[in-house]
């Protein structure tokens, strides 16, 4: 058997295969949406870095939370891009290893810093007199790093365990290349033990990165029903987190059960928007959310702008 196993090159990606007589539109919506994406991302990150007032954990975060969105989207969509104009949809097994690896880890960075600025609004609500101690920027910055170095580790690992497979199929079924779907192409279905192993144990580590930011968030609301204080310092910065949050999940969960359960019974065009809407969605409401909704990036924006004009 080993003797008939060839040796995978190349990747063909069939999900555009039903929807390539509306390609030039959906590249026209595609380009547009990834502009937007660019513009309002770079636009908050370019804003916090250059106010020194925005120079404080929140702001932080956010800013790194907009780092990810542009490293996420550009694992997808500059090669969307290029499908939509090509009739024949490949990508060579080594850049299929790149994109899962971009796409994965920046899911499990966006899910990191979730909680990490679940814990700072726990520490400014909870425990304002020790919040500048706890989240100084030195500690900030280790975090940070922590929650970026931690996700590149283990799904590196995961496609160190891909990379081992022999395949007998080259077709993913897909816009993009996913761990779950290489895995079902190996030729022996025995040796895949591991790498189920190995995406469990990093699925149980990011579910309790979701438990941690719905505990937090609780015990938040608690502890501001009976503060109007509280409550207001909790509806102006964590009402935009939970909205992140609930985005975010939502779209992950909605792919999952796509690629788990195989909803074959849903039309193409709707699975391929189910399956890229983690790269749209939160991406690109996230900088809007925050932008309209914390009073002061949105301050410093209407300056920006009256500059501008004037």
């Amino acid at each position: 058997m080993m003797d008939n196993v060839s040796v995978i090159t190349i990747f063909y990606l069939s999900g555009l295969s039903e929807t390539m007589n509306y390609r030039f539109i959906l590249f026209s919506l595609t380009l547009l949406c990834y502009c937007v994406i660019l513009l309002v991302n770079i636009t908050l990150i370019v804003t916090i870095i250059l106010d020194k007032n925005l120079h404080e954990p929140m702001y932080i975060l956010l800013c790194v939370f907009c780092m990810n969105g542009l490293y996420g989207t550009t694992g997808f969509f500059p090669k969307f891009l290029w499908d939509l104009l090509s009739p024949v949809h490949v990508i060579s097994y080594s850049g299929c290893l790149v994109q899962v690896h971009v796409l994965y880890s920046f899911a499990c960075i966006d899910l990191s810093i979730l909680a990490l600025m679940a814990y700072d609004r726990y520490v400014a609500i909870c425990r304002p007199l020790q919040y500048h101690t706890i989240m100084s920027k030195q500690r900030l910055i280790k975090l940070v790093c922590f929650f970026w170095f931690t996700p590149f580790c283990l799904i590196g690992a995961n496609i160190c365990l891909i990379s081992r497979l022999k395949l007998c199929s080259p077709y993913i079924a897909r816009l993009f290349c996913v761990n779950w779907l290489i895995v079902t192409l190996a030729c022996f279905p025995a040796e895949t033990m591991v790498n189920n192993i190995a995406a469990y144990i990093t699925i149980l580590i990011y579910v309790s990165h979701g438990v941690f930011i719905v505990w937090s968030y609780v015990y938040l609301i608690r502890t501001c029903v009976n503060s109007t204080e509280n409550r207001a310092k909790f509806m102006q910065t964590c009402v935009p987190h939970l909205f992140s949050l609930i985005t975010f999940l939502f779209t992950i969960l909605f792919d999952v059960m796509n690629l788990r359960f195989g909803l074959k019974k849903l039309p193409q065009h709707f699975k391929n928007f189910v399956a890229i809407e983690f790269l749209v969605i939160p991406p690109l409401m996230n900088p809007l959310i925050y932008g309209f909704k914390l009073t002061k990036i949105r301050n410093r924006l209407r300056e920006i702008v009256t500059l501008k004009t004037s």
